[in-house]
């Protein structure tokens, strides 16, 4: 993603950042892979609405040459027929963009290329590095240019420095890990290995898939589906795998640590992953149903029909509804043409995509108590107006059920949570934010049920508790310092 200052009007959206998406392919049999991963990304583009790339080289050629073409925008209308076809190479990489730094533009785009003294290497990232400042001052005193702000560059040009004193790619993907510290699902293209490493604490997904003799590295198992892969499992927090011909699948768990140290980012499961998805042996779509049952135990209400905000609270709904034995219905018309309302830059065009992207459907409110699922709320002002467009359809009573606790905290490793002081829960009480949104009552998931919601395995709740997993920096993403002992930034 990127280590840098968020445009001003970012500080404005009321919905979570995605994340990114990255999916490499190596194809042993010599094939050109632009167009799997073309499939793949478009697979993964709901992690990123901004900006996407592939990059791709021909491991039997002897001038190791990278041809890769990026721009800004969705995946169908970055590419077509004629700069897809030309891009000409047996092993490649792909990304789709979500900023929660570094500025949206098309040299911030990826994947990165970098050509050095040992060949190329073309890298995909996912996630936010949390000493990437400090790391890039000590490349620029040694004479480095970046022609980015986003921290995935840093790592670039560490793997590539790195291989300069290293045996093999793989080993210099290892040395480079070693030194930069955050959240990060990488995905690197090196001469005639596919590389994909992810950090120690697992916040970020990586898959691996194979179909005949090619061989996948993805953010999530849908993107394996999409192009007929089969998945084989998930890169481990800590793994470096390296694909080869010589090889196979090679691992390197140097970096992994106990299953009790790893954190794995929640919100895959609650908002960012496509529901059929798994993400390290867990169904995404098991998660939410499971969520919306605990909200149901949790937070019962007498009520005439569960709905779900589209998308990620559908899943939720259909659970609430299952558990409680009210009936669950469709409340929303989603205009499937319209992206996500917080990629949006401006508060104007926000304010107009709620409505142009999401209607209320008058005949299945009208009259009705309805309990109304959503994955979070960040700001407010969405949920506000989902609440008042049912309401203005007719619904007698709205009540909110939230599938995850009230966000307190900020996040340093990649999703877009804002300070503190801009989050609806920080010093409201719960009938406090009941009122400012607009509902007859609100509930949401308690943290205690964030590890049974996803089968118990090890998760980061610090924008819920306060707690990382790792020592959080003291600069935040936005560029501002945040003293954690007076709880506030200067």
């Amino acid at each position: 993603m990127g280590q840098n200052i968020l445009e001003q009007e970012s500080l404005y959206m009321d919905k979570l950042g995605e994340e990114c998406g990255v999916i490499g392919v190596y194809d042993f049999e010599g094939h050109d892979v632009a167009s799997d991963i073309y499939y793949g990304l478009f697979a993964l583009q709901h992690r990123g609405q901004e900006s996407c790339g592939i990059a791709v080289s021909d491991t039997k050629s002897q001038q190791r040459k990278v041809d890769s073409y990026k721009d800004m925008g969705l995946v169908n209308e970055v590419f077509n027929p004629e700069n897809l076809g030309s891009l000409k190479g047996d092993i490649g990489v792909g990304h789709v963009r979500y900023s929660t730094a570094g500025a949206s533009t098309r040299e911030n785009a990826q994947p990165l290329v970098i050509n050095y003294v040992k060949g190329t290497l073309g890298v995909a990232h996912n996630g936010n590095l949390i000493n990437a400042a400090e790391l890039r001052r000590e490349l620029e005193y040694t004479g480095a240019i970046f022609q980015t702000t986003i921290d995935s560059e840093v790592i670039a040009y560490h793997i590539a420095r790195e291989r300069l004193h290293s045996r093999t790619a793989e080993e210099a993907v290892l040395r480079a890990a070693k030194k930069i510290k955050g959240a990060y699902a990488l995905v690197v293209m090196s001469p005639r290995k596919l590389i994909g490493a992810r950090d120690p604490f697992g916040f970020k997904p990586l898959c691996i898939g194979k179909r005949e003799q090619a061989y996948f590295l993805a953010s999530e198992t849908c993107a394996l589906e999409t192009i007929g892969a089969e998945y084989i499992r998930d890169v481990l927090p800590g793994e470096v795998v390296t694909i080869s011909p010589e090889g196979g699948i090679q691992s390197d768990r140097t970096l992994c640590q106990p299953e009790e140290k790893v954190g794995r980012c929640i919100f895959e499961y609650i908002y960012f992953s496509r529901p059929d998805s798994q993400i390290d042996g867990v169904s995404v779509y098991n998660s939410r149903i499971n969520a919306g049952r605990f909200l149901a135990m949790d937070s019962p209400v007498e009520a005439d029909l569960v709905v779900g905000v589209p998308e990620s609270g559908n899943a939720a709904a259909l659970g609430y509804s299952m558990q409680s034995g009210i009936p669950y219905g469709v409340a929303f018309m989603k205009n499937g043409y319209v992206g996500r309302t917080f990629i949006k830059p401006k508060q104007s065009y926000r304010a107009d995509g709620v409505r142009v992207k999401l209607n209320a459907i008058k005949e299945a409110v009208n009259g009705k108590r309805i309990i109304m699922i959503d994955d979070s709320i960040v700001r407010g002002t969405t949920s506000g107006r989902i609440v008042s467009m049912l309401k203005e359809a007719g619904a007698r009573e709205v009540h909110v059920r939230i599938s995850s606790p009230p966000f307190l905290w900020p996040c340093y490793f990649g999703t877009d949570i804002p300070k503190r002081e801009q989050l609806i829960a920080y010093n409201r009480t719960l009938d406090e934010i009941r009122d400012v949104i607009g509902a007859d009552s609100l509930g949401y998931l308690k943290v205690e049920r964030l590890e049974e919601m996803v089968d118990g395995l090890s998760i980061c709740k610090g924008c819920f508790t306060g707690t990382y997993p790792m020592e959080p920096p003291k600069e935040d993403i936005r560029g501002d310092y945040y003293d954690r002992s007076k709880d506030n930034y200067i």
